[in-house]
């Protein structure tokens, strides 16, 4: 079985929405092989995934990153505080993608970004918002 992939409790409903756009070319390549190459390829729901508290498998290259931690690290922290809740993460839980897919869909409901992920940059795009309406359609 292959490593998990490391998800602070944000990029969990940030997955849903990426759509290839990112902070800089190696954060959206990094981004783009996680999300698009393996947890929506065919099979990608069996991946297994961990919860963690720090800098996870996406932060990796992003220019934002500063060790485990964010130059936004108080925002970032909140984010993952309220995702978190939201989504009933137990710390270090792991779980596939998706059984974290069916989650989002119990716990989250179109219309709850907007106070979940108050603050985030690319909320204004809506594109969470709608593969959130989307993953709800079935």
């Amino acid at each position: 079985m292959s490593q998990p992939v490391r998800f602070r409790p944000h990029h969990f409903l940030c997955a849903i929405g990426y759509e290839g756009k990112g902070y800089s070319g190696e954060f959206t390549d990094n981004m783009t092989a996680i999300v698009l190459d393996r947890l929506r390829a065919p099979g990608g729901e069996a991946t297994p995934m961990k919860v963690v508290g720090y800098a996870d498998d996406i932060c990796g290259p992003c220019p934002k990153r500063r060790g485990r931690a964010c130059v936004n690290q108080q925002g970032i922290s909140r984010l993952d505080r309220a995702h978190a809740m939201a989504l009933k993460f137990d710390p270090h839980e792991e779980l596939t993608w998706g059984e974290a897919l069916e989650r989002i869909r119990q716990n989250v409901m179109p219309g709850d970004l907007s106070k979940l992920c108050e603050g985030c940059q690319w909320l204004e795009l809506g594109l969470c918002e709608d593969a959130l309406s989307r993953l709800h359609e079935g």
